[in-house]
């Protein structure tokens, strides 16, 4: 089983785009949307949900009102301003509680306690070309990373259940935490950049983060027409990092048709966009040495 990460330094490059155009490409993968802050793989996936779990991001301080006596302890030893006082009883705003569980410990009534925190959900969906796993963050959640970990382990119990040997993960922007716990131990990461000043800069942090995890990295620019010069610096910075070069994409606004439709360009059209993305899955498909299917 091979795993090829999508990512980006920086949100808007066409990541998206780019990880949906290469499973319709390959014709059978497993697709894992790992951008859980913000996952639209399934939105340019057609899918049907099969299975759907809830994911807890840890805790979070609730108060019985039927025990709570209104001393006002939880209120004093709070330092994330998380209990309010209402009617003479205790009440926990769930935006501002940090779980740390203070409130549960001081209370000497033994109202407060701590409870699972609703962190959203995962999914598991039938496409045309195999499993789509992805998730939903709830609003204000945390532990990102913990969900994207467990949309990759899912996506590898999907490949091995269905005997697929491909991986395509889409992973989130930047360089932080979600984006580490999708690269890591991933057989290659395919990075999106624009020819754009920001993201020639966030792609040399990019780069910084492949090496620093030892994962080759190729590199492929989207619209690469709309400014040339910085189209060149860029690749020439690809080569001078020791990363691989897996081409440019032009401009197309076959792209934006084929979002509306709900579909990957590569499945929408046969235009420039489309054509660049075929040979740019052509040269990935090499270097990870899978056969056409």
């Amino acid at each position: 089983m091979m795993e090829l990460v999508v990512i980006s330094g920086k949100g808007g490059t066409g990541k998206t785009t780019l990880a949906a155009s290469i499973v319709a490409l390959a014709g059978r993968a497993v697709a894992a949307d790992c951008d859980v802050d913000a996952a639209n793989l399934h939105l340019v996936t057609p899918h049907e949900v099969i299975r759907r779990e809830p994911f807890t991001a840890g805790k979070v301080a609730v108060v019985d009102p039927d025990i709570c006596t209104g001393c006002g302890k939880c209120f004093e030893v709070c330092r994330y301003s998380a209990v309010q006082i209402d009617t003479g009883k205790a009440r926990i705003d769930k935006m501002a509680c940090e779980g740390c569980g203070v409130c549960a410990y001081f209370c000497p009534a033994g109202a407060a306690v701590m409870v699972d925190r609703d962190g959203g959900e995962w999914f598991v969906s039938k496409a045309r070309t195999g499993p789509l796993i992805h998730a939903r963050l709830a609003a204000g959640s945390e532990n990102s990373g913990k969900l994207v970990t467990i949309v990759r382990n899912q996506a590898r119990n999907a490949a091995e259940e269905a005997g697929i040997d491909l991986v395509v993960i889409d992973g989130a922007p930047g360089i932080g935490c979600p984006v580490i716990s999708s690269l890591s131990g991933a057989d290659a990461a395919l990075v999106v950049t624009e020819p754009t000043l920001s993201g020639l800069h966030d792609l040399d942090r990019v780069l910084g983060l492949t090496r620093h995890f030892s994962i080759a990295a190729i590199v492929a620019v989207n619209r690469a027409d709309i400014n040339e010069d910085l189209a060149g610096e860029i690749r020439r910075l690809t080569e001078s990092a020791g990363a691989g070069w897996a081409g440019e994409i032009r401009y197309d606004p076959d792209v934006g048709a084929a979002q509306a439709a709900g579909i990957s360009v590569v499945e929408y059209s046969n235009g420039p966009a489309a054509a660049d993305i075929g040979r740019i899955w052509e040269r990935v498909r090499q270097r990870l040495g899978l056969e056409v299917t």
